[in-house]
């Protein structure tokens, strides 16, 4: 990682309040979380790394689309920016939400992942407005229809959210830890 994790002793009052956010939202991931990660970029600006994690927060855990379909939206930004750590993370949260393992394997590799109904129209739309920045009215209509207005919302600022996860995760070069499968091993780090 191109930025070190302050030394736990040495945090300010922004940093351990940040730290402490992290390890209340984040259970299960391990103590360690709060300098992993985003979290761990975020240690060096905590004023905005607060404000993210609390974006992250409202996307993650209080929308009305179903974990299913949010983490096809965010797997399809991981895989559109090839963030390692992202993908890594949140293959696992898929496969824990319903996802198939084959179906993010394929989409990790370029291919199409073959989801259906609303999982794919969810795929769809995410890597439309990730390719052309913007959607037509007619996949925008196909979206509101399945979604509704508040879905619709919700699966956009979900994509809008994690498009600033991975450029955060790529451009600090964050490192997938051990545990994790690293989805694109050989991917050159830097440019």
């Amino acid at each position: 990682m191109r930025l070190p994790i302050p030394n736990e002793e040495n945090l300010s009052d922004a940093q351990r309040t940040l730290r402490d956010a992290v390890l209340g939202s984040r259970k299960g991931l391990g103590p360690e979380v709060w300098g992993r990660g985003p979290f761990g970029v975020w240690q060096s600006a905590p004023n905005v790394g607060q404000a993210a994690l609390d974006l992250g927060a409202a996307v993650r855990f209080n929308t009305q689309i179903a974990a299913d379909v949010r983490e096809v939206a965010i797997c399809t930004v991981g895989v559109h920016y090839k963030a390692n750590f992202e993908f890594a993370a949140h293959k696992k949260i898929g496969i824990d939400a319903g996802l198939n393992a084959e179906a993010l394997d394929r989409l990790a590799a370029g291919e199409d992942p073959q989801w259906t109904g609303e999982l794919e129209l969810a795929h769809r739309y995410t890597t439309a407005l990730l390719k052309s920045n913007r959607v037509s009215s007619a996949l925008h209509d196909e979206l509101v229809s399945c979604f509704g207005e508040d879905g619709a919302v919700e699966i956009v600022t979900t994509i809008g959210y994690y498009c600033l996860i991975c450029l955060t995760l790529n451009a600090f070069e964050v490192q997938v830890p051990d545990e994790m499968d690293d989805p694109w091993p050989n991917q050159a780090q830097a440019i």
